[in-house]
């Protein structure tokens, strides 16, 4: 409170200075740290007239701030990067894939950082559910030519490798048995309406049975990334059945998709 009664009000700026660190922490987290915490009073301003208070006065408020603010503000520093720091163990944390298996980033190399971004080299690791790790190259892709960087962005770059390695884990999931109705906009899943397609088997099938398509996932799936094109090719197999409501299911022929 002032001498004049009422309180005392001080409007301050002040400049922080921090150095900060991004290493790599004993899990192979990345852990951003700080150091040399300053904080520079520019300026006091109070709500009491200049007369009033002395410049002795003055100047011991201000020498008295300048020791009491760092152990007020630098605080704030480590809390930022704390929240920081937990995305980055977020990020490293294990991803569960479906029933398939499980997914985990770990830091390759030490980050590099510059003025505007971090730029983070980090390993795949995937694990299929009995636990035993997909085997994928060491070789680093060559990243020469990426697309420009925006502003406040992240950019994830995937390699052809893991990308095919994750759908070959996931291929047990692109398996599935069609059958009548099941897809809508469809005509009937019949042997009349499979005759017709096919003509040269039409006399084989017997009439208006109803047909069950197994579709199973032959081999593993192919990535290819290019700078103009990408693409996924998926290499299955169509089952056809004819499943009469009285016996069990018959095959008919197998197509490769």
């Amino acid at each position: 409170r002032s001498f004049m009664g009422g309180n005392i009000e001080m409007a301050l700026a002040a400049n922080l200075t921090a150095s900060g660190r991004l290493g790599q922490g004993t899990a192979g987290i990345p852990r951003l740290s700080a150091g040399n915490c300053r904080v520079a009073l520019v300026s006091v301003k109070t709500n009491l007239p200049s007369s009033v208070l002395p410049k002795v006065m003055s100047k011991f408020l201000s020498s008295t701030l300048q020791k009491v603010l760092p152990g007020l503000l630098c605080p704030a520093v480590d809390a930022v990067l704390n929240l920081v720091n937990a995305k980055f163990t977020t990020m490293t944390a294990e991803l569960p894939l479906g029933p398939a298996g499980t997914l985990r980033y770990a830091l390759l190399n030490p980050p590099v950082t510059d003025e505007t971004s971090i730029q983070l080299d980090l390993r795949t690791i995937l694990h299929r559910k009995e636990g035993k790790a997909v085997d994928l190259p060491t070789d680093q892709p060559s990243l020469a030519s990426l697309p420009p960087k925006r502003d406040a962005g992240t950019q994830l770059i995937l390699s052809a490798h893991f990308l095919g390695a994750e759908l070959s884990l996931l291929q047990p999931s692109f398996n599935l048995e069609i059958s009548n109705n099941m897809v809508l906009g469809l005509p009937p899943l019949v042997t009349t309406t499979l005759g017709a397609l096919l003509p040269e088997i039409s006399r084989l099938l017997p009439p208006s049975q109803p047909v069950l398509i197994e579709m199973r996932e032959a081999r593993a799936p192919v990535v290819t990334i290019t700078p103009g094109k990408s693409s996924v090719q998926l290499f299955s197999t169509a089952e056809f059945w004819v499943s009469p409501s009285d016996s069990p299911p018959e095959p008919l022929f197998i197509l490769d998709v």
